[in-house]
């Protein structure tokens, strides 16, 4: 596997536990995102012909719709396990094992896409600058990172029926690598700039993500996956226990219409070199 160790955490953590949830849960997990997905594969509008590359591709899912358009995409990933299931899923296409913020690209790429794949990086100013030169004269750039989480349902409803009765956690900071590091518009057109990107713009879209079928099987999702997976990790029995009752309660309200869904609020950015 290559990578850097300045993004050693991540790398890690994506070759462990997480990336084995991920592809357990994988059909879930697409299923969750997908009007995301859509929404974003819209904005990319890939043509026939151009070569495409797919960062943080995951399992594939967004690899295999570009595929679909007629468009040649290369998926890039640090997690084994998840390359794994993306090669099984789509043999006739070009899965790479590899860091993106340092891997050596050649500008051969029309496009850069990314659905929740940019906001890992320990340095994403340095990794831009690398992905950059991932891209043909004129290439664009398109990806979806999460707004504040707080304007997120899927994780603020679900972490505030629990996080009273949990062991407090350790705090990210709003720049550390995660799932919210991009929330800040200022910040992104501040990476983006400086790794030689313009007529950067941001558009809001907000989904709603189905969380289970039912009420039990969103509890049991939203207590695999996820910041409340991570909260009780270490909880004893007795505390998972009472959180997880909680978390039910909190979640009764939402079942009037099944599936139960939660709202998603994300951030489509678009930029061009």
């Amino acid at each position: 596997m290559t990578g850097t160790q300045a993004n050693a955490d991540q790398i890690a953590y994506w070759n462990g536990v997480a990336g084995e949830k991920w592809v357990t849960a994988q059909d879930r997990l697409d299923t969750m995102l997908s009007p995301i997905s859509s929404r974003l594969l819209q904005a990319l509008a890939a043509a026939r012909g151009e070569r495409i590359l797919d960062i943080g591709c995951g399992c594939g899912e967004t690899t295999i719709e570009i595929a679909a358009s007629g468009a040649t995409p290369v998926g890039i990933d640090v997690s084994r396990p998840m390359l794994e299931r993306a090669r099984n899923r789509a043999p006739g296409i070009d899965f790479l094992l590899a860091d993106a913020a340092t891997h050596p690209f050649s500008p051969d790429h029309d496009a850069l896409f990314s659905r929740f794949g940019v906001m890992f990086f320990d340095n994403p100013d340095k990794a831009f600058v690398n992905l950059r030169k991932a891209l043909k004269p004129g290439g664009r750039l398109v990806f979806a990172c999460w707004r504040d989480w707080r304007e997120n349902e899927w994780v603020s409803i679900p972490v505030s029926a629990v996080r009273h009765l949990l062991p407090p956690q350790p705090q990210l900071g709003p720049e550390d690598p995660g799932p919210f590091s991009f929330a800040d518009l200022a910040r992104v057109r501040r990476i983006l700039a400086g790794a030689g990107f313009d007529a950067i713009t941001a558009t809001p879209y907000d989904a709603g993500m189905v969380m289970g079928s039912n009420l039990a099987d969103a509890v049991r999702h939203l207590a695999e996956i996820g910041p409340v997976s991570r909260m009780l990790a270490d909880a004893p029995p007795a505390e998972r226990a009472r959180a997880l009752e909680s978390l039910e309660a909190r979640l009764s309200s939402r079942t009037s219409a099944l599936p139960l869904t939660l709202g998603g609020a994300v951030w489509i950015i678009s930029a061009r070199t």
